[in-house]
């Protein structure tokens, strides 16, 4: 959406531009809050940080400070998420005294080695996601890592729900193969 359509539905009606922006930047707005916040947050401080994005957005094109919709939100956001990534952050940090009973098993329970391994997995999984190519790469990505039901990765890839459970069905045979030729089999 340009500036200049941005102002044509503000002057048209506010509504209309605030439902408009919603309906275009609300899902690319929640993948990067997503991302920010998936390791410290619930669904609601997912949400609350949402509403705070488009919130300063909405003042923002208000204001006319706004060339580059998409852009403008994108940064809101990123900004929005870290602020809400340190403040839940903060919450649940502790001191804790190298005196403590407890502390050498806090140091035991950190497994770094395991860390690092579920990383490595992580990496290659998504790089062999990838490589199978479009629509097959997103069917599966919003199915295992957003959770997303047929019906809605269908709206999403423009396919019947029917092609997104046959496609996803194929991928994951096609994958399986190309994960066990690198030697991932669990």
């Amino acid at each position: 959406m340009t500036a200049m359509e941005l102002n044509d539905l503000m002057r048209r009606s506010p509504d209309e531009m605030y439902r408009a922006l919603l309906k275009e930047l609300g899902r690319y707005v929640y993948v990067i809050v997503f991302n920010k916040l998936r390791s410290c947050g619930t669904n609601e401080d997912i949400e609350e940080c949402v509403s705070d994005v488009f919130a300063e957005l909405f003042i923002a094109v208000e204001d006319g400070k706004v060339n580059d919709v998409r852009r403008m939100a994108a940064a809101i956001a990123q900004r929005r998420a870290v602020d809400h990534f340190r403040r839940l952050s903060a919450k649940g940090r502790g001191t804790v005294s190298v005196d403590d009973e407890e502390f050498p098993e806090m140091a035991d329970a950190f497994d770094v080695e395991g860390i690092s391994d579920s990383n490595e997995v992580r990496r290659i999984l998504l790089r062999e996601i990838n490589s199978l190519g479009e629509p097959d790469s997103t069917i599966l990505i919003q199915k295992f890592y957003y959770n997303k039901t047929s019906a809605e990765i269908a709206k999403t890839v423009r396919m019947t729900a029917s092609s997104v459970r046959s496609h996803c069905t194929r991928a994951m045979e096609r994958l399986k193969v190309s994960l066990t030729a690198v030697g991932i089999t669990r």
